[in-house]
């Protein structure tokens, strides 16, 4: 075939994944979906609050005074603005949560952990933590932990966009 120079290029060929990429690919979806839905059937059972809602707490109650700006937490969930909305709605909800205007913006707000939420995390971190250690740890040796930690912050650093025009969940 000729390509004339007015032609559009010829995409790519896509690299599709090796026998082995596949394999690994499909254990990674597997177990994470499993992990995921391990860790929130637990924390629903013990805590009443699905697995995204004990992480806000537990960013909360990590930052300075147990308070965030609602963007500052939504980037460190990884999650839509909407979908922060309607969890720290629910949060308020059970007393765990209150949200305050931000001092130094008018149109920001900031989510702060409560009493009530610093005892709901005190009451159900053992319980998730066991559950962690039980579902991931347990099963692998030091070296491997270590090889995981790795791996996983090489993936992360990979897909952490910079820049203001990014198009991250936090952002939308």
């Amino acid at each position: 075939m000729t390509i004339s120079p007015g032609d559009p290029p010829e995409p790519p060929r896509p690299r599709w994944l090796s026998d082995d990429e596949q394999r690994t690919w499909q254990a990674y979806l597997h177990a994470t979906t499993l992990l995921e839905d391990h860790l929130d059937r637990q924390l629903q059972r013990d805590a009443g609050m699905p697995h995204v809602y004990y992480g806000l707490l537990v960013q909360l109650s990590e930052a300075p005074e147990g308070r965030l700006r609602m963007t500052e937490l939504a980037e460190g969930a990884k999650i839509t603005r909407s979908r922060l909305s309607h969890a720290v709605a629910r949060l308020e909800k059970n007393g765990w949560v209150r949200r305050e205007d931000c001092p130094s913006d008018k149109r920001g707000q900031l989510a702060v952990l409560t009493d009530d939420g610093r005892a709901m995390l005190v009451r159900s971190a053992p319980g998730h933590v066991a559950a962690v250690r039980q579902a991931l740890f347990d099963r692998l040796t030091p070296e491997q932990v270590e090889s995981l930690g790795a791996i996983m912050a090489i993936v992360a650093e990979g897909l952490q966009p910079s820049g203001r025009g990014a198009d991250v969940p936090w952002r939308r």
